[in-house]
């Protein structure tokens, strides 16, 4: 199912999010605990891959980093279960949830439409594809994003609070998950204003690495 998927990055139909599901990272930005996932969506035009730079959009002035486990969809998926959610999983691959913080802070305070914030050109640097076969249990990896070489997160993701599973059986009750589709999966704590000139490196510890630069 999965030799198929290295380039899923042209078979995405959409990425979707999760928020706010570590709860530290929840409260570092004063919000609160959900009680059922949060999902939003980025369009694909948000792909970038090591090469290409990230860029803030047009007047952003507090542009945030989020390293998140994603999960890259095998088959096609519409109201699945948990019990069998692992089932339509190709593979892994870990990425940059680029968002524009002023701009979400000034949608969020009117109500509106995360949209401008998290789908911009460029806003979803992503990494290389693991089959699912190289991470037996994606609750148990580590998760990690340095800026200019020094720790900025590091977390287990055994700490999320709605597990895969769980993330899949939800999200497909309301949107079928195509071939090549990408579930980010949340960020732990430590996102940090970005500035031109930093390099961000992220990955899954002993796994997966990918290395980017700020213009």
């Amino acid at each position: 199912m999965s030799s198929s998927l290295a380039g899923f990055r042209n078979l995405a139909t959409k990425i979707v999010c999760v928020g706010r599901n570590y709860k530290d990272h929840a409260l570092e930005l004063g919000n609160a605990i959900p009680k059922k996932p949060m999902l939003f969506v980025k369009t694909v035009n948000s792909f970038i891959v090591e090469g290409e730079p990230i860029v803030a959009p047009p007047g952003c002035q507090n542009l945030h980093q989020e390293v998140e486990l994603g999960v890259v969809i095998g088959k096609r998926a519409s109201k699945i279960t948990k019990s069998n959610a692992m089932d339509y999983i190709g593979g892994y691959t870990v990425a940059l949830d680029m968002t524009a913080r002023d701009f979400q802070d000034e949608a969020k305070k009117a109500g509106a439409p995360w949209f401008m914030a998290k789908s911009f050109d460029g806003s979803c640097p992503i990494g290389g594809f693991l089959e699912a076969s190289a991470i037996p249990d994606p609750h148990d990896v580590e998760l990690y994003c340095k800026i200019n070489g020094k720790d900025q997160q590091r977390c287990r993701t055994n700490v999320m609070i709605f597990d895969i599973p769980t993330l899949l059986e939800y999200t497909t009750q309301f949107f079928t998950l195509e071939v090549g589709d990408v579930v980010l999966t949340g960020t732990p704590a430590g996102v940090t204003r970005i500035n031109p000139g930093d390099v961000i490196e992220f990955g899954l510890t002993d796994k997966l690495e990918s290395k980017f630069f700020v213009k």
